[in-house]
């Protein structure tokens, strides 16, 4: 009888630590949830790279961005979006092209703070990942793998610095093998921001084409 016990006790600790493991996954990724949501306004300086070992392509960029509620100012890869919370801009300065489209949060494709910061919060299952030292700061790892069979992502490694609370940085690996890494250089808070952040000025760009999209 005891020997069977340790053998049922040794086939069911798999599934406790698995257990604690995912409880302990959800705890911190809901205190960034929440801490993200606590700031007025987000603005981040971040590197991205994408790589490709399919299509031999290897990128990298940086980029900017200023984020409050749906409002948004982004710079990156030579293009700057603006949302003033109902449309967005996007200004192409090699095409002197702005396309002017309606702001939907719930489209899977649109950009918001949401979605950056708190994406995690539906359609994955999480674990816990292991951690890094990175210049002092310790960096723990949830790996989030999508509900949906649909997904073309295969698992998404997202980093958080367990002082802060704020994500690091993010690791997402396609089926297909691309590899897109987003790294937080800077993340500032409750920075003071020009009552026209936010806001298209189309007298700034007079030889532009404006394409309305709807």
């Amino acid at each position: 009888m005891q020997k069977f016990l340790q053998i049922i006790i040794l086939f069911l600790l798999p599934f406790t630590f698995q257990a604690q493991d995912s409880k302990n996954a959800k705890e911190l990724l809901d205190q960034v949830a929440a801490k993200v949501r606590s700031y007025d306004n987000i603005t981040l300086d971040f590197k991205y790279s994408y790589t490709s070992p399919k299509d031999n392509i290897n990128q990298e960029s940086r980029g900017d961005v200023t984020l409050k509620d749906s409002q948004y100012y982004l710079n990156f890869m030579g293009i700057t979006r603006i949302s003033d919370g109902k449309k967005v801009y996007t200004i192409n300065p090699e095409d002197e092209e702005i396309s002017i489209s309606r702001l939907d949060e719930n489209s899977s494709s649109e950009f918001t703070p949401s979605k950056i910061l708190t994406f995690f919060s539906s359609g994955y299952k999480y674990s816990w990942d292991i951690p890094q030292n990175v210049k002092g700061r310790k960096i723990q790892y949830i790996k989030l793998l999508p509900l949906s069979n649909k997904d073309s992502r295969k698992e998404i490694l997202l980093g958080i610095d367990v002082q802060t609370k704020h994500i690091y940085n993010m690791i997402e690996t396609s089926k297909n093998g691309a590899r897109k890494t987003f790294t937080i250089n800077s993340f500032k808070t409750n920075q003071p921001l020009s009552k026209n952040q936010f806001t298209f000025t189309e007298s700034k760009y007079p030889n532009y084409y404006i394409n309305k999209l709807d």
